[in-house]
């Protein structure tokens, strides 16, 4: 049976504590596509106050010459934090947790490129436990992986989706350009008529989708084949993601229609992804 992980949208975890198995929290100039960031100390303080959680970390930024040193002692200083596992994009990760033995368990988390189960497997063979799939992939294909893969799978199952990221300063750049001020965390391009929120940080600037993925009938007939399924909080307040959380343990197969309805009344913007549509390539 899938565990619940959940990528916070603030540091107040108490709220949600009681409504999903665990956290992904993301550790501070050291990765991106989180709305709130932790140092190694709140780090230790989380993992001995929810003791009884899964509390796994992210470092899934392309890294730098100049982050490798950090990159380092931070991962050295993680092996003696009781966490469940580090999430990675950059495979200087993988080089480190072998030429330093490494205990911590490794997540293959490169969006967009875990789209196959021989990839997973070649990294698991790397002694990489889990691969976070591509939100970018068919409901047939999470089965083709899962019923070929070696190691444990996970899944993003609901929330807005990183479609794009980039080193450059997107946004600020158009504001220093343009001679524009502009306190928001958070802006927003309109095009052909869908609205995507954009975030420009220290590490550099993502768009996020349009809609909110919402997986809730799919996670029936994956319940037993994904390790953990992970809810994005970024942008839903945590009464409306609490509410989420309790449908997605009530959903059976008798009430998914109804609970899928109830959700959408929570949230009007909600969307199967790619569940459903098959990437074609198209020769002009």
């Amino acid at each position: 049976m899938a565990k619940k992980l959940v990528i916070p949208n603030n540091k107040d975890l108490d709220e949600i504590k009681n409504y999903c198995d665990g956290f992904i929290l993301g550790i501070k100039n050291l990765c991106v596509n989180n709305n709130v960031t932790f140092n190694l100390d709140e780090i230790k303080e989380i993992v001995s106050k929810y003791s009884d959680k899964d509390i796994f970390v992210s470092l899934n930024k392309n890294m730098h010459a100049g982050d490798l040193e950090v990159l380092k002692e931070t991962l050295i200083n993680l092996e003696s934090i009781n966490i469940k596992g580090i999430f990675y994009y950059d495979i200087s990760i993988v080089e480190y947790k072998k030429t330093l033995n490494l205990k911590n368990d490794l997540v293959w988390n490169q969006e967009h490129l875990t789209t196959n189960y021989n990839t997973c497997n070649y990294w698991y063979d790397f002694n990489v436990l889990y691969s976070c799939l591509s939100s970018e992939i068919t409901l047939d294909e999470i089965k083709e992986i899962s019923d070929n893969v070696k190691g444990k799978l996970m899944l993003p199952v609901f929330g807005y989706i990183p479609m794009y990221t980039s080193y450059r300063h997107v946004i600020k750049n158009y504001l220093d350009n343009f001679k524009l001020n502009s306190d928001s965390k958070i802006h927003y391009i309109k095009k052909e008529g869908y609205t995507y929120p954009i975030v420009d940080t220290k590490e550099g600037t993502t768009v996020y989708s349009s809609f909110i993925l919402n997986s809730l009938s799919e996670t029936l007939e994956l319940k037993d084949d994904i390790s953990y399924f992970i809810f994005n909080a970024f942008l839903i307040p945590n009464n409306i993601l609490i509410e989420v959380l309790k449908l997605y343990d009530e959903v059976t197969s008798d009430n998914f229609n109804l609970l899928e309805e109830k959700i959408n009344e929570l949230i009007n913007n909600l969307d199967k992804g790619f569940l459903y549509k098959e990437t074609i390539y198209k020769v002009k």
